[in-house]
């Protein structure tokens, strides 16, 4: 019961951090992460321990998801080799300068408990940067890479991070069974994961209550995990590859009833997840705490300072070192595109989001415990635990200041493109109308409408067949959202608009929907 009003506690107090957080322009998981600390100092707690392979399913499968839904194929293609350099480069290096560096603080521990510890903290979590600065409105571009690098370096992270348990737990290492477990880790898992997200688009459609809908999205969510976990692919490439055909397959497909109650049942079971990560660490951090003594503290300070600074100066060092190399290749040998031009400037910013979050606290859960767990697994959570609490919080709070003080600025380029995509899909709805509409004053006033959004873009500098519809207002109404969604998926479809520009939209398209229910519904009675 304890444990039970712990967690209600923490879910409000997370409501709150989540409201101060905006206000105070930093990222609410800073806050939870001292949260978990003070929770960790509370003595008398209860003790609780997850089972390791629950950690991971239940903490990072649904904001994966949720990440991953949201990454345009368009600018991540764009942008590849950015990506690829710090979703894979530099966690390699991250977990060796970790490693190292857990190792020179404390000579007794072994390669393999040190290379986890590398796995655990090396993964920045771009959501907790991304969310400071969408306020800020930065190079669009700067966004994409760092999402795109969220989505894939947990990969590389947590495959590093099973060979070097598996090794410590066993004894035994084979670098032979490396390149053909990558392969199928990885190239299994894009396959499974599009075959999954097929198959959840066929069970789908056929079924038109909300609830159970959003019921059947989590338990899709967990058993793609579970089901790659189980043939022993990488359930973060597959968890990706399923997200990402999802998107593309059925949005804008989907009514505005579905995606609105699903994507604010998301947001507050990704928010949920967050709280019940800290506050497990807490707890466990509470029961390492009380076996602490004396010269320990300092023995745990040591490592967990020397794994701090490595991490965070890894980042630092490699951002404008990989930026510089790119410049030159590029300047010598293209392509010269300036939109693709890395900059000095978004290498400072990009360093210096490298805030760790839910994922490293699920994994540091994740390590087996008990009276034949993981050799110095007390170290290992302590130290991840100060990783996250030192990014969130110093650069949590430092970010705002040092964009103002680089200057960076919004390119414009997803306004740009939510303007092409709000005059093209108005052109198509006013094409439908007078297809089906005629000339009746329904079509009329809705015609009307139209016109004067593509005026609005017009002014702003903004550069298919369907199912019969009566001359009623509403019907016609409906008549022009369907054809607006359709423009809409193939301006994306054709790569004129990226992800981003079509999920603005696409919401805006949903409350013309709901615009044209509302218009059908009796009025309420006097």
């Amino acid at each position: 019961m304890a444990l039970f009003e712990i967690v209600l506690v923490l879910l409000f107090a997370g409501a709150l951090f989540a409201i101060w957080s905006d206000r105070l322009g930093v990222p609410y998981p800073a806050l939870l992460a001292l949260a978990g600390a003070l929770i960790a100092l509370i003595p008398g707690g209860p003790g609780i321990v997850l089972q390791p392979d629950l950690a991971l399913a239940l903490f990072v499968a649904p904001t994966l998801l949720d990440a991953a839904y949201d990454a345009s194929p368009r600018d991540l293609k764009r942008n590849l080799v950015s990506v690829v350099s710090l979703a894979i480069a530099l966690v390699i290096v991250t977990v060796a300068a970790v490693a190292w560096a857990a190792r020179m603080a404390v000579p007794g521990m072994g390669w393999a408990p040190a290379i986890a510890l590398g796995a655990i903290v090396a993964p920045p979590d771009a959501s907790a940067a991304a969310a400071v600065l969408r306020k800020l409105r930065p190079p669009h571009r700067l966004m994409v890479i760092l999402e795109g690098e969220s989505l894939f370096n947990d990969a590389t992270a947590l495959l590093i991070y099973r060979l070097s348990v598996g090794a410590a737990l066993t004894g035994s290492f084979s670098a032979w069974k490396i390149a053909p477990l990558l392969l199928l880790s990885c190239g299994g898992g894009l396959a499974v994961g599009w075959a999954l997200a097929r198959l959840q688009i066929l069970l789908a459609g056929r079924v038109r209550d909300i609830p159970i809908s959003v019921l059947l999205q989590f338990v899709g969510t967990f058993a793609v995990w579970l089901i790659a976990d189980r043939l022993g692919l990488s359930p973060i490439i597959t968890m990706v590859a399923f997200a990402m055909t999802l998107a593309r397959q059925i949005g804008g497909r989907t009514d505005a009833h579905h995606r609105i109650a699903s994507y604010v049942v998301w947001e507050v079971a990704v928010l949920v997840l967050n709280v019940l990560a800290f506050v497990l660490i807490g707890l466990q951090l509470r029961g390492i705490v009380s076996r602490m003594h004396g010269r320990e503290w300092g023995a745990y300070a040591a490592c967990a300072g020397a794994v701090c600074a490595a991490a965070v100066l890894v980042r630092i060092v490699w951002g404008p070192v990989f930026a510089g190399v790119l410049r030159w290749k590029r300047m010598r040998f293209g392509p010269k595109d300036p939109a693709l031009m890395p900059t000095y400037r978004n290498a400072a910013l990009a360093s210096w989001c490298g805030m760790r979050g839910i994922v490293s606290l699920a994994t540091a859960l994740a390590l087996p415990d008990g009276p034949t767990g993981f050799p110095f697994r007390d170290l290992i959570v302590f130290s991840a635990f100060s990783v996250v609490l030192f990014t969130l919080v110093l650069q949590g709070l430092t970010l705002p200041p040092l964009m103002r003080l680089l200057k960076l600025h919004d390119d414009g380029s997803v306004d740009r493109e939510i303007a092409v995509a709000r005059a093209e899909t108005a052109r198509a709805a006013l094409r439908a109308l007078q297809e089906r509409g005629g000339d009746s004053p329904e079509a009329a006033l809705l015609k009307s409408e139209y016109r004067a959004r593509l005026q609005e873009e017009a002014a702003a500098g903004s550069g298919p067949a369907d199912q019969g519809a009566g001359q009623d207002l509403p019907g016609l109404q409906r008549l022009a959202v369907r054809s607006q969604r359709e423009s809409l998926r193939d301006l994306r479809a054709r790569d004129v608009i990226g992800d981003d520009a079509f999920h603005v939209v696409e919401e805006e398209i949903d409350l013309l929907e709901l615009t044209a229910e509302a218009r059908v519904r009796p009025a309420p009675e006097a």
